[in-house]
């Protein structure tokens, strides 16, 4: 499965949110998981229960530093069709006969 995540410290007194989401992607990073990180959220790919305990183990650091967070997740969920997060893209690409902006 493809899930778009994306976490929002609340209340930290700081417009700023940089710090607090590197050390998510840093979490991201070392799972393990295909993943892609863009400017409003990171995409995942793997079984549902990798997936989920890796968001759950980065909402979980961002609470640790602040006492609310807004987390929004997207699932796209396919059966039989691995290496998606890579495919989805080559596919429209096929279709545009062209490489879009990475």
């Amino acid at each position: 499965m493809l899930v778009e995540f994306s976490i929002v410290p609340v209340g930290t007194g700081n417009s700023s949110i940089g710090n607090q989401l590197a050390e998510v992607l840093n979490i991201v990073d070392k799972s393990g998981l295909p993943y892609k990180a863009n400017p409003m959220g990171t995409v995942i790919e793997g079984s549902w229960d990798a997936v989920f305990g890796l968001i759950k183990r980065c909402h979980t650091r961002i609470m640790k530093s602040g006492e609310r967070a807004i987390t929004t997740i997207t699932i796209d969920d396919r059966k039989g069709n691995p290496n998606r997060i890579n495919k989805k893209v080559e596919s429209i690409e096929r279709r545009l006969r062209k490489s879009l902006k990475k």
